[in-house]
């Protein structure tokens, strides 16, 4: 026992010890390796003023485990080369913006995969184009079909999918269906088990970790890739679920955009989808059934990012802040969730400031509450500088794109938000086309068109609880 009276004489210092050390780990580790000085301050007056507690919360929610996790899990798993293609021509910038020509430049050296030329990218509005579009591709392949999808419902929409998934698989079609594990989870009981009975073959990207590595539940797998024959391609931020079918009076509608995808980009999108297959059952797809030669198509010259909490961290928003940057005439946004980070406001004020044109449209009512209250909060922050904002009615629009210029377009499954641009597994397009854009902002502007303009005078006057209450809900926009 004389060791336990020992220690209940010293057990003072050795607490003291064990704090002292403790708060010069984290404090130490948060001087070395935080890139924002401001945050790198604040962790470190929590793990001085809360002995041991603080640093545990530093070392619970301060280290960016997210990146090291998705590095770790990759690191053992081949990877597919970048695709070859045509490099991007500055002749070939369309003529109303041969400026644009130094941020493909830019991008290239961020993403370091090549931009292609002659595609052809169809917007497809809403399921009613979409679904027909993507159920026909299917019903029509002839080797392989891959899919890889967020949320797939098991409802009405979700069904036909797995009907003609199923079709093509009993007529020898190569099969491959991926599914975020979080995404299942959105419809009871979840889809796998139609997908089991038909015999479609499936995999869920990240099913399950120990309790000790709850973390890793942050990497989602967000993007949205069809790819049939390895020649049709389809991406955007649609998901699979009945409330995209607008013409069939869901319940909860829900208003998106998405896009089909011919010419030598689908090789990019097949690509980021080969890489995530192969990532979580080690199964490669090789051979020309997934990888056949692409002919022109269009005069879209494109290029895949695919981002993620991996080495392609932050290659979205470095894309999007070149574009800002890039701007001379107009920029026009839609999202569904604005969450922008200091840099990324910083951009769009700068851009407004220039004499840019900045038209922002979000959602007037969210299907997230507490993520429109964080939203809200932060509205003042680009309104002041010049920067136009307009809410579009119901139902709820998960569109997402970005136009530059009329000559930029920058489509697929990202938001504006920390979890899009830092957590999730996300892909886009960057397009340079006056046609493609154009037929966006006339998109925009219809949508605009509905909608009602929010001023600062508005946002300010707000009830003080409720300014309260969208303030607190933005102290949370990291996690949301």
């Amino acid at each position: 026992m004389n060791w336990l009276e020992t220690l209940s004489r010293f057990w003072g210092i050795v607490i003291a010890l064990l704090s002292l050390g403790l708060s010069v780990l984290a404090s130490g580790h948060a001087i070395l390796l935080k890139r924002d000085s401001r945050s790198a301050a604040l962790w470190v007056g929590v793990t001085w003023l809360l002995p041991i507690a603080g640093a545990g919360l530093y070392f619970l929610l301060g280290v960016n485990r997210i990146k090291r996790r998705a590095a770790m899990l990759r690191s053992a798993v081949e990877r597919y080369p970048v695709c070859a293609g045509t490099a991007f021509l500055q002749h070939s910038m369309p003529e109303s913006a041969p400026h644009l020509s130094a941020l493909a430049a830019t991008v290239e050296r961020v993403v370091k995969r090549p931009l292609l030329a002659g595609n052809r990218i169809a917007p497809l509005h809403n399921g009613d184009e979409a679904y027909p579009a993507m159920l026909g591709a299917i019903r029509s392949a002839e080797r392989s079909i891959a899919l890889a999808t967020y949320i797939f419902d098991r409802d009405a929409a979700g069904m036909e999918f797995v009907e003609a998934l199923a079709a093509a698989a009993a007529r020898g079609i190569q099969v491959r269906l991926l599914l975020d594990a979080t995404g299942t989870r959105y419809s009871w009981p979840p889809i796998m088990r139609e997908l089991d009975t038909r015999g479609i073959r499936y995999a869920r990207f990240l099913p399950a970790f120990p309790f000790w590595q709850v973390l890793s539940m942050n990497m989602r797998n967000h993007r949205k890739i069809m790819v049939v024959d390895g020649c049709i391609g389809f991406t955007g931020g649609m998901n699979i679920r009945a409330g995209h079918w607008l013409g069939r009076k869901p319940k909860h509608p829900v208003r998106d955009l998405h896009f089909r995808i011919d010419g030598p980009i689908v090789a990019q999108l097949q690509e980021a989808f080969a890489d995530d297959w192969l990532f979580t059952t080690r199964e490669p797809l090789e051979g020309e059934a997934w990888f056949p030669p692409l002919s022109p198509a269009g005069d879209v010259l494109a290029r895949g990012i695919a981002d993620g909490p991996d080495e392609a961290l932050d290659q979205l928003r470095w894309a999007l802040l070149a574009a800002l940057s890039a701007a001379r005439r107009s920029v026009r946004i839609m999202t569904p969730y604005f969450l922008p980070d200091a840099a990324l406001i910083s951009a769009l004020n700068l851009a407004a400031l220039r004499g840019v044109a900045v038209e922002i449209i979000l959602p007037e009512k969210g299907n997230l509450p507490i993520v429109q209250w964080a939203s809200t909060a932060m509205w003042w922050q680009v309104l002041e500088r010049g920067c136009r904002m307009w809410l579009s009615p119901p139902p709820f629009d998960h569109s997402k794109l970005c136009v530059v210029d009329e000559a930029w377009s920058f489509v697929g499954s990202t938001n504006w938000d920390p979890r899009s641009l830092r957590l999730n597994f996300e892909f886009n397009l960057e397009c340079y086309g006056s046609g493609l854009a154009g037929a966006l902002c006339r998109h925009f502007e219809s949508v605009r068109s509905e909608s009602r303009e929010i001023t600062i005078e508005e946002v300010d006057a707000r009830p003080l609880w409720m300014r309260l209450r969208d303030g607190t809900a933005r102290l949370f926009s990291p996690f949301l």
